[in-house]
Parts: C-alpha cells; sequence; structure tokens
C-alpha cells in the first residue's frame, strides 16, 4: 500500500553504518519483489549490497532475466534504461541519484546524431553504406536511432564481434560514443588508422574531406572516458622500468597508445578473469577504475599477488559515485513502504526502436 514518499532529507547526513544496517533491514522486508544489480565500478559502500555483479554486457543479461518487481541499478543512467528496455512492462527499473549520468555517453546526444545523419546523407546513402554502433554506454534515444537505421549496440566484451556482424550487412560503420573502444576494436581486426578517421561532429562534415569519408571503413565519434583517458603510455614505462617482470592489462577505453604497450586489453570481466587466473606472486598494472582495481588488489593478496592501479591521480568515475549508502537506503526504504522513486522509464517508441538494437547484440553474442 502506497504512503507518502520519503524525502531524501531524512537520509542526507546519515552516518554510512547506520544506512549499511538500514540498507540490510529494507532488502529484508522486500524479499524477492527487489533485485539490485551492481558494475563493478561502484564502491564498496554500495557495491556490497548488490544481489548480481558484472559489466554492461553481464548486467544486460540479467536485467533481461531477472523476476522481480524492482530492478535497482547501481550504475548510472544509461544502465538503468537498459534494465527497464529488457525487463517486462510490469517490472520498474530504479535509478537511486538521478544525477549518475556518463558523460561519454552525453557526449553523443541524438540532435548531434541526427545532424550528422543529414550531413553523411550528402556524401553517401546512410542507411545503404553505413550501420551505425553504439556502445551501451550511450543514452536510448541513441540505441533508438541504431535500431531505426539497422544498426546494434556493443559492449567492451563484444565491440570486435559486432563490428564483424556491421561489415556483414554495409561497407562502413559510424561508431560511437567512444573513439577509443572503436579504434582498439577496428586495429584488432587489422584496419588502418588511416581509415578510421574521428567525426568530429561541432565541425562541418564532422571535419572530414569527402575524400576522407568515402575511404573511411569505421568513422569514429569523438568521444572518450574521462576517467579512462588519464592513463598514459608514462605510467606504464615506470611501471616496466620498476617492475620488469610485471604484468600490464588495460581496458579499450583506454588511449589507444595505452592499449598498445599493454600485454593484454579487455572489458572489466576480462581483467578480473585474467588476473584472477593469473600464477600466484604475479604483479599487474592494471589500466581501469579505481573502484575494482583497489577491490580487487584485496582480493588478490592472499595469493600474493599484487594489483597497481596504471595513474597516480585518482582515477574514479565521480558519476558512479553518486550511487552513495544514502541514497541507496532511501531508495530500499520507500520501495518498502510502498513507494516508489527514481523510476526509469523510457519513452515506448523509443524503446521498441532501441531494443532492436539491443536484441540484435544479445542476438549476435
Amino acid at each position: 500500500m502506497q504512503t507518502t514518499a520519503i524525502k531524501f532529507e531524512r537520509f542526507q547526513h546519515s552516518q554510512d553504518e547506520e544506512c549499511q544496517q538500514r540498507i540490510i533491514a529494507a532488502k529484508e522486508k522486500l524479499g524477492k519483489k527487489l533485485v539490485i544489480l551492481g558494475h563493478h565500478y561502484q564502491g564498496e559502500g554500495v557495491y556490497r549490497h548488490a544481489d548480481y555483479t558484472g559489466d554492461s554486457l553481464k548486467l544486460s543479461r540479467y536485467a533481461a532475466e531477472v523476476d522481480a518487481q524492482y530492478i535497482v541499478f547501481l550504475g548510472v543512467h544509461f544502465m538503468a534504461e537498459v534494465a527497464d528496455i529488457l525487463s517486462r512492462p510490469d517490472q520498474i527499473a530504479i535509478l537511486p541519484d538521478l544525477a549518475a549520468g556518463c558523460s561519454m555517453a552525453d557526449m553523443a546526444n541524438l540532435a548531434k546524431v541526427e545532424r550528422s545523419y543529414r550531413e553523411l546523407n550528402k556524401v553517401l546513402d546512410f542507411d545503404e553504406t553505413i550501420t551505425p554502433l553504439t556502445y551501451i554506454n550511450s543514452a536510448a534515444d541513441l540505441k533508438a536511432f541504431c535500431g531505426e537505421h539497422g544498426g546494434i549496440v556493443c559492449t567492451s566484451t563484444n565491440a570486435t564481434k559486432m563490428l564483424e556482424w556491421s561489415f556483414a550487412r554495409r561497407e562502413k560503420v559510424l561508431f560511437f560514443p567512444d573513439q577509443n573502444l572503436g579504434r582498439w576494436s577496428g586495429h584488432k581486426m587489422g584496419i588502418p588508422l588511416e581509415q578510421m578517421p574521428v567525426w568530429d561532429p561541432d565541425q562541418p562534415m564532422g571535419g572530414l574531406t569527402e575524400e576522407e569519408i568515402k575511404n573511411a571503413k569505421i568513422l569514429l565519434w569523438k568521444g572518450h572516458c574521462a576517467v579512462h583517458q588519464m592513463f598514459r603510455p608514462q605510467n606504464i614505462i615506470k611501471f616496466r622500468n620498476e617492475h620488469p617482470d610485471g604484468i600490464v592489462i588495460s581496458h579499450p577505453e583506454a588511449p589507444f597508445e595505452v592499449c598498445l604497450q599493454s600485454d593484454y586489453v579487455g572489458s572489466t570481466e576480462y581483467i578480473l578473469k585474467t588476473v584472477r587466473e593469473a600464477p600466484a606472486g604475479t604483479r599487474w598494472l592494471v589500466g581501469t577504475e579505481l573502484n575494482l582495481v583497489n577491490r580487487l588488489a584485496e582480493e588478490m593478496k592472499p595469493q600474493g599477488k599484487t594489483v597497481q592501479f596504471m595513474s597516480h591521480v585518482v582515477c574514479e568515475c565521480s558519476t558512479m559515485a553518486r550511487i552513495d549508502p544514502q541514497h541507496l537506503a532511501w531508495t530500499l526504504e520507500n520501495l518498502a513502504e510502498g513507494n516508489v522513486v527514481n523510476q526509469i522509464k523510457v519513452p515506448e517508441n523509443e524503446a521498441k526502436l532501441a531494443i532492436l538494437a539491443l536484441q540484435r547484440m544479445l542476438d549476435a553474442s
């Protein structure tokens, strides 16, 4: 039975430990009506309460399969949108703090994408020539654009496979919003860098000539992850000088030069699996978000493995960090009282198109 919603102000100044107890109590009260999905980049204060954890692809699959009435996402806005799109109509997707967005996703807003579509149509027939391929780190309306124009979604786990899917249908790809993931994935397929120019949506014709557009295999949208962009080849050189036997592993959102100098490159799930399966006593330099690295470092200590964060400056995802114990406690206590707060609901027409692109990915992967 619905009651008056509890205001967040009552939780704003609560201590973390108090919130932990309130989260546990609310979870117990909600029982099977609730499932909490947690991304690897979340802080430990909320990550510990997740029923399922993983990277974007893994969590997308969970969102499509869970039976709970409430899907609370410990992540950012686009992740909760995916949960809403893939879940049943009677299920409710919730983001504990609506301010938890993604700066990378914001770099490819629909207005710029549609303007780019019109510009590219002046040079070639977009829908005959180009497959739009968006990283899952993008807004629902961009996924809908891909669904409408014969495109697909990818994750850092399956980006190369989704590029193969795209090239099997059309000769070119417009890849957004992360140029680093697109460049590295294309490089793994043997595509020369000169055939992967950057499309700058703030420049007329993306800042490219007609010849450059016609010669391109992949047009890389000018976007990036602020966290992974901070990693530098110098970080790797310093590590190798100090630890000649050390091993370097990076996320493909890192700059191309960092990926080139790494021993392994892959998604968060790949990073975790690779380090966990490595021999005892090995030393690792890891180029991805700080929360994941710190958690992995603690996990590996009993095996004598050393896990070191790549950058000398803190690289925590500031928007992920908005999901704190205070917001989670507030969300769950409201749900326990029958009040839905911060529901993420993708408009029906948009969701129908977005699910086309998402389902193509799930079927192909």
